[in-house]
């Protein structure tokens, strides 16, 4: 029977992300979960393979407000605690920081990421980012890297882009799981983000996506080759 990896979304609508389709590519199955929407988050010693927390509208910060936000991070916590592997994006890896103990902040200045951005791998990163790659971006907020973690990538205006805790937790900032039809949609369905400062305009957005886009693809087959193998 093939193992099954736990994807946790969060009310955002379709799930027609290419990191979903990867991991089946790949040969697992995939078993979805929306704390948001009700569903029970599983005991620690359930039998996936692994977990991959997705991004969302919501905020790390939430937790004291938010009855499934606080529980997801407890539990993200403990799961990270025990060794399984594990892959954050964008809220996912947000929520890994804070069950760590390290802070989720907005920008000082107010500045959003959303568009292609650079980031540069750190001297940890281990072949995690084997050179600078632009990479997709939508969010306003960013994370510290845990006392108890490694930095693997670097970015400007948010300087903390990745990080690895332990063998197999992983938080990104960014989004490689967004193909062109979820960007577009994106777009289209939170249009008045783009008027926020630092994003960039959609066109902008459409010629970048011609050159960067597939790197960035690329690199998300390999990394989830390595990290589920």
């Amino acid at each position: 029977m093939k193992q099954s990896v736990l994807l946790i979304d969060h009310p955002v609508g379709q799930r027609d992300d290419r990191a979903s389709q990867m991991i089946q590519d790949l040969g697992y199955r995939i078993e979805w979960c929306s704390p948001g929407r009700g569903d029970a988050l599983p005991p620690l010693d359930s039998d996936y393979r692994a977990a991959v927390v997705y991004g969302g509208a919501e905020s790390a910060n939430d937790g004291e407000n938010s009855a499934h936000i606080r529980a997801e991070i407890d539990w993200i916590g403990a799961w990270a605690e025990a060794g399984r592997p594990f892959l954050g994006i964008c809220l996912g890896g947000q929520m890994l920081a804070r069950a760590l103990g390290a802070p989720v902040f907005r920008h000082d200045e107010g500045l959003h990421e959303i568009g292609y951005v650079r980031i540069e791998p750190t001297p940890a990163a281990d072949g995690f980012l084997g050179a600078p790659m632009q990479v997709y971006q939508w969010h306003n907020e960013g994370f510290v890297v845990p006392d108890s973690a490694e930095l693997l990538a670097t970015g400007t205006v948010f300087p903390h882009q990745a990080f690895r805790y332990g063998a197999n937790a992983y938080a990104i900032q960014f989004h490689p799981e967004v193909n062109r039809p979820m960007m577009e949609r994106w777009m289209r369905d939170a249009a008045h983000m783009l008027e926020e400062p630092g994003a960039q305009a959609k066109g902008s957005q459409l010629a970048d996506a011609r050159r960067f886009d597939a790197p960035m693809e690329d690199w998300l087959r390999g990394f989830l080759a390595r990290w589920l193998a």
